[in-house]
């Protein structure tokens, strides 16, 4: 009786070993990352912070080190073992760490690091919190100063914010302690290998066929068109499928903060804000070179997002000369772009009449495609509205075309909605007309779906 509770008790400690073995083969492999990864930076520290040292020339060295501490390892390890560990510590010392793959996923679309110890990621429209982390807050320190190096910037407790780009276009942000608890952040936008089309926005959803044509013609027409929505709703991805209705024998200035656009015109130029060095100097804004763009002969400017006093700048150039030019603006709706662009125009420092300013926004603007991201997480065009014109201090705005949220959800919680036309005819067709841009005759008409167009602020 003993002896058989005794083989029991031995098969059951057996399993229990077999399965421990089994279950902590993660956790022993990132103990041996971790010891290896300190044994390089204990080795190589100052040639991994030296920026005058090529990349290309440091990976031997740290490949060396780290095979050298591999073959000390006396822990049994297998090939795949051995050939995980090298990736992954390589990826530590010159890349970018735990999130190397979620950089390398063409279906992730942002990477957020809220300090070292949380990774989440952006899926399809929803936010999801994957099991990487950092070795230690100095481990996403480097990750992160690497990153902003490439790009000539720098970020430490006396700069502790900084906006990069990746070399394919991704765009960064980073910001230190104290002004953030918890340790460093870092929020990684990704950048579209290959940009979307128009049509690819039709079979996403994002709009209808009908649509398309509409904001097409409006393009290819010289109207001035702002592209609004909240953060993260698709609008630099939308602006950059208008640019692509430019016609190819236009001269092209685009002006950003950290260059995303990517047109195909030869005739191009892309400018891009510089931020101050070290000693506060040296800054080149947004609005220098919105005001420098209009002496380089453009046929159409296109500012990445309008934040400031550069408002005003862009309804100068729209009302003198550069129709067609585009933009965005973050806000909830077409009123409250808006009451946006009113408000960076007042911050440019002149004390200009409210009523002044909204003349010129009637004036200068003719289409707003506002953006919304749903609860489901897809991106739709929400609202196509005209500019029309002033009535007493009011800008009036008509809406063209308008997503129907009263169709609900289906069993799996995706919005059934759809963009529909409003019934209603813009002003600005004769316009277009008269530019030789043909309207289907049928393109505003949508029966069952009618809504009253006028909104006033």
């Amino acid at each position: 009786m003993v002896s058989s509770r005794r083989t029991t008790t031995n098969l059951y400690e057996k399993l229990r070993e077999g399965q421990t073995a089994s279950g902590g083969r993660a956790e022993r492999l990132e103990g041996l990352r971790h010891g290896i990864h300190q044994r390089v930076i204990a080795e190589l520290g100052p040639l991994l912070s030296d920026t005058d040292v090529n990349e290309e020339d440091l990976h031997p060295r740290v490949q060396q080190v780290v095979q050298a501490a591999l073959r000390q390892e006396k822990t049994p390890l297998s090939a795949a073992d051995k050939v995980q560990l090298v990736e992954e510590v390589m990826d530590d010392i010159l890349g970018h760490g735990p999130i190397e793959r979620y950089l390398q996923d063409d279906g992730i679309s942002e990477v957020m690091v809220n300090g070292p110890d949380q990774i989440w990621i952006e899926r399809n429209g929803k936010l999801e919190k994957t099991d990487g982390s950092f070795i230690d807050e100095n481990h996403l320190r480097r990750v992160i100063e690497r990153i902003v190096a490439r790009v000539g910037r720098r970020i430490d407790e006396g700069s502790p914010m900084v906006d990069a780009r990746l070399p394919d276009g991704s765009r960064v942000n980073a910001i230190y302690p104290p002004l953030s608890i918890g340790g460093p952040y870092l929020t990684i936008r990704k950048f579209a290998a290959d940009p979307f089309t128009i049509d690819d926005l039709v079979d996403m959803g994002t709009m209808s066929e009908q649509v398309a044509e509409f904001i097409e013609a409006c393009v290819l027409g010289r109207l001035n068109v702002v592209v609004s929505g909240g953060t993260s709703t698709g609008k630099t991805t939308l602006l950059n499928v208008l640019s692509g209705f430019i016609p190819d024998d236009e001269r092209i200035v685009t002006i950003e903060d950290a260059k995303e656009l990517q047109l195909r015109q030869e005739h191009v130029l892309s400018l891009e804000a510089r931020p101050p060095n070290t000693e506060g100097r040296g800054e080149v804004t947004i609005r220098d070179l919105v005001r420098n763009a209009l002496r380089m002969r453009p046929d159409r400017i296109l500012v990445g997002e309008c934040r400031l006093g550069e408002a005003l700048d862009m309804l100068q150039a729209m009302n003198t000369g550069h129709d067609g030019s585009l933009t965005t603006v973050h806000a909830n709706s077409p009123r409250d772009a808006l009451a946006r662009i009113e408000t960076m125009t007042l911050m440019a420092g002149f004390e200009l009449p409210v009523k002044a300013i909204r003349e010129q926004m009637a004036s200068a603007l003719d289409v707003i495609v506002h953006l919304g991201r749903l609860r489901d997480g897809s991106r739709h065009v929400t609202h196509v509205t005209e500019v029309e014109r002033m009535e007493g201090d009011v800008i009036v705005l008509q809406d063209i075309f308008l997503y129907d949220f009263g169709m609900g959800v289906d069993a799996m919680g995706k919005n059934k909605g759809l963009l529909k036309a409003t019934g209603l005819r813009p002003k600005f067709a004769e316009v277009l007309t008269d530019r030789g841009i043909k309207l289907a005759p049928g393109m505003f008409e949508s029966p069952g779906f009618v809504r009253a167009p006028v909104g006033r602020r």
